[in-house]
């Protein structure tokens, strides 16, 4: 074989390679994403069946209900038109999980109607600011008091 065929090979060789790590890395990672949807995107038949995706919504008040037993815990998803989903869940619920806030739940629609969560996210406002660091911002930037005498 002469020099430039085998320079040729290991060129196409080195392409084949570099195109099935590609590939295998693709699919790889497809398996990983999970896209957000809505109730009302959910219950459009919008997110194909047996799809892991991304609930997101604000919990209802009144709606959580704890197993005494175990770590299920059931609670309804709705949006802003009032699309409703229920949760089912057999994981901890994160801290900051409450009534009327925000959370993200990963996850699969059954055919029951139930979505079945194999992760909950609580979400918080982008204003959240710890006790601590309040305090003594609030005590910093307080008003000077009025010198008597004087107006302000």
């Amino acid at each position: 074989m002469k020099p430039r065929t085998k320079r040729l090979f290991f060129v196409l060789l080195a392409l084949c390679c570099v195109g099935a790590a590609s590939a295998l890395i693709t699919k790889a990672m497809k398996g990983n994403l999970a896209y957000l949807h809505t109730p009302e995107q959910v219950l459009a038949g919008e997110v194909p069946e047996g799809q892991v995706f991304r609930l997101g919504g604000l919990v209802k008040e009144g709606s959580l209900e704890r197993s005494k037993t175990d770590l299920e815990a059931r609670f309804i998803v709705r949006d802003n038109r009032n699309n409703e989903i229920t949760v089912v869940t057999n994981k901890i619920l994160p801290d900051l999980f409450a009534e009327g806030k925000s959370q993200v739940s990963r996850g699969k629609m059954a055919k029951d109607g139930l979505f079945y969560a194999e992760e909950v996210l609580a979400k918080h406002d982008a204003e959240y600011m710890p006790k601590e660091l309040s305090d003594t911002l609030n005590k910093e930037h307080a008003p000077a008091p009025a010198k008597k005498g004087t107006y302000q």
